[in-house]
């Protein structure tokens, strides 16, 4: 049988078989996003929540925008919470809590800039963790390419992102970053986070 008559046998073979076809079946409706309800929560101290958690070493990163109205600061804040998710689309994501001041400006920008620390650079992290001042002050940084959030001189890496999606998560707030760009720096290796206290590797 050439090509030809093969294609006409299957042509027939799928008419025979239309009939049979399953009718396709609607997707479940995705649950609603919602926090964890008071009558749901484990009885757990949240100091040896936090003291077991810290058990667990980070590296540390700064999140930061351009400003979104004119005539105000860029946004930024320091961010212990971020993780890669997805390598195709190539997705991050990082956690900021509800009642943080710089998210709102953040989530109004649309885009924003994941600038991962190098070990020198504590005291950088300490003035992006407080709240109120221009924090940008006498900071040293330019523009990421793709969103022109700011890319603070001297992180180890940075990755260049827009807003793809927000979820809830309890007393946080999990947003997803679609990357449009990233690159690295030569640097003295990263600044980690353990046990409330900051570290570095050690030399091998």
């Amino acid at each position: 049988m050439g090509q030809a008559g093969m294609a006409e046998a299957a042509v027939r073979y799928l008419r025979s078989v239309r009939a049979t076809v399953p009718v396709p079946v609607d997707a479940l409706p995705r649950p609603e996003l919602r926090c964890v309800g008071a009558d749901e929560r484990a009885p757990l101290d949240p100091r040896e929540f936090r003291r077991v958690l810290g058990s667990f070493a980070t590296g540390v990163a700064v999140v930061t925008a351009p400003a979104a109205t004119a005539g105000e600061p860029p946004a930024g804040f320091a961010c212990q919470s971020f993780s890669s998710l997805s390598l195709d689309p190539p997705l991050v994501a990082f956690m900021v809590g509800r009642n943080s001041a710089t998210w709102p400006r953040i989530a109004r920008a649309g885009v924003f800039c994941v600038n991962v620390l190098g070990a020198g650079q504590g005291e950088l992290c300490r003035a992006f963790a407080v709240s109120g001042a221009d924090k940008f002050a006498g900071v040293a940084h330019d523009a990421a390419p793709v969103s022109g959030s700011p890319r603070l001189t001297g992180a180890v890496a940075w990755i260049d992102c827009a807003i793809h999606a927000v979820h809830t998560g309890g007393d946080h707030l999990i947003v997803v970053g679609r990357v449009n760009a990233l690159g690295t720096e030569e640097g003295d290796g990263p600044l980690l986070f353990h046990q409330g206290r900051f570290a570095r590797l050690a030399p091998p």
